[in-house]
């Protein structure tokens, strides 16, 4: 069995097989990642990391497989993470987004590394930041995260990215869609696929108008505003508009907010990690779940066995005997 220093060693030395391993044991939860992220971390947040977000069927997977080969021309090494839905038998990544860039899959410069989203519902998977950091400790220049592609609920890759590229496409409904309070809200860069399909062109104009609603307003204060860039993955167009795009973005950062933004995220990580051994610990190992049956089941409300089991942690109260029953406690006279 590995050891955490002899596969932190191995990632450190380029070693490919250390890298998937290392994103396997953040992916399963594994005890030693902890320790082997700690001997890397001082390699991480070296590599610009971006997130591709949008509808099902707008071309991100294509997008991302083009951006990669633009890169690689810039002779910059690429990192790419495509969160894909789970297999409901099975409970791993159905694999589509990496068998469409198959062509990237024999570039030396390039890594894909497919992760199933596991039930989060955010667009990326659980350990999708860990695998980042791990990128980023091999020494990949740029990283691109593909989230699943659910629409307005993939708010969670601002988490895991320096910026956000939001593709819509026309013919979708996208206009009126991304007009709402969902992924223009996320966007740092937005980008119009399939722009020789009819109808992109005035749905390139509807978007840059309402960005220039949204950021008129009085509550805006960022300096930033979402550029609006129209390409044709398909046919490798407008990869160099975007990849400007997201330089001048970086730019922005750079002036600024990137240290900040950064630390905002490592914080917000942090809290993540605590929430999730926290519900662990509670509801596995210090037996929690079986005193909140108890309380239910002598006929306490939800909330009051809630506050009562919050009192209990905050108190450092030990789960009681089994002879401790719901009568015998404050949940049943709340």
């Amino acid at each position: 069995m590995a050891s955490s220093d002899d596969l932190s060693g191995r990632l450190l030395a380029g070693e490919r097989a250390a890298l998937a391993r290392l994103i396997s044991w953040a992916e399963n939860s594994d005890r030693r990642f902890p320790a082997a992220l700690s001997s890397v971390y001082g390699r991480v947040g070296r590599a610009w990391r971006t997130g591709i977000t949008g509808p099902p069927g707008a071309g991100k997977s294509t997008l991302v497989n083009e951006l990669a080969s633009t890169l690689r021309e810039r002779d910059r090494t690429v990192g790419i993470l495509a969160v894909d839905p789970s297999s409901p038998f099975t409970g791993g990544a159905l694999l589509g987004d990496r068998i469409r860039m198959e062509d990237r899959t024999l570039d030396p410069g390039v890594f894909i590394r497919s992760m199933a989203s596991r039930g989060s519902h955010g667009g990326i998977a659980r350990a999708t930041v860990d695998a980042c950091d791990v990128m980023d400790a091999f020494g990949f220049d740029e990283i691109l995260v593909e989230t699943v592609g659910v629409g307005q609920a993939e708010y969670d890759v601002i988490s895991a990215a320096d910026h956000v590229v939001v593709v819509v496409c026309p013919g979708a409904g996208d206009g009126i869609q991304a007009m709402k309070a969902g992924l223009l809200e996320v966007a740092d860069i937005i980008v119009v696929n399939k722009s020789d399909v009819p109808g992109a062109e005035r749905l390139a104009m509807d978007l840059e108008e309402a960005v220039h609603l949204r950021t008129a307003g009085p509550r805006h204060v960022a300096a930033w505003v979402p550029p609006v860039v129209q390409c044709s993955a398909a046919k490798a167009e407008g990869m160099e508009a975007l990849l400007d795009a997201v330089a001048r973005h970086r730019e922005y950062l750079q002036g600024g907010e990137l240290e900040a933004t950064r630390a905002r995220k490592r914080a917000e990580q942090v809290q993540r990690v605590v929430s999730e051994r926290l519900s662990e610990a509670l509801w596995g190992e210090l037996g929690y779940g079986a005193l909140v049956k108890s309380f239910l089941d002598a006929g306490s409300t939800p909330y009051d066995v809630a506050s009562d089991v919050l009192s209990r942690v905050l108190a450092g109260v030990p789960v009681a005997a089994s002879g401790d029953r719901a009568g015998e406690t404050g949940a049943s006279a709340s």
